[in-house]
C-alpha cells in the first residue's frame, strides 16, 4: 500500500482482494483484469514448502497463470507471491531484514503501466 500510495495512487481506489490459497491467485487476478477497473493487478501471497512436491506445482502454476492472464489481457500484473522454506523467510521477504518483496511487485506494476501507456502513444 505505502509502494502504491508513493507513487501517487489513491488510497481510495485501491482494492485488496483475498483469495483462499496461492493456486487460485491466477483466476481471480483474471477477473480483475478482465473487469478493466485496474491500471494493474498485483498478486502477493506466499507458498511454504512442505514435505510433498505440492509447493512445486502450487508455485509454478500460480506464476504461470499470472503471466498469462497478463500476456492474455495486456494488463501489467505486479508478482509478489513468495516460494520461501519457511514462514520465518516469508516474513523477513514481506518488510523484514530480506525487504519488501510486495512494494517491489507494486513498484513493477506501476512501471509497467507507464511503460505500457508511453509504448501506446
Amino acid at each position: 500500500m505505502d509502494a502504491l500510495t508513493a507513487a501517487g495512487a489513491r488510497p481510495e481506489n485501491i482494492e485488496t482482494v483475498r483469495v483462499p490459497g496461492a493456486f487460485e491467485i491466477p483466476v481471480a487476478v483474471k477477473q480483475a483484469a478482465n473487469s478493466r477497473r485496474y491500471d494493474a493487478v498485483i498478486a502477493l501471497g506466499a507458498v511454504i514448502r512442505g514435505e510433498t512436491p505440492h509447493f512445486d506445482y502450487v508455485a509454478s502454476e500460480c506464476a504461470r497463470g499470472a503471466m498469462q492472464v497478463m500476456l492474455d489481457t495486456g494488463v501489467p500484473v505486479g508478482f509478489g507471491v513468495l516460494t520461501c522454506d519457511t514462514l520465518e523467510q516469508a516474513q523477513a521477504r514481506a518488510g523484514g531484514a530480506a525487504g519488501n518483496k510486495g512494494a517491489d511487485a507494486a513498484k513493477a506494476a506501476v512501471e509497467m503501466v507507464h511503460l505500457l501507456r508511453r509504448l501506446a502513444d
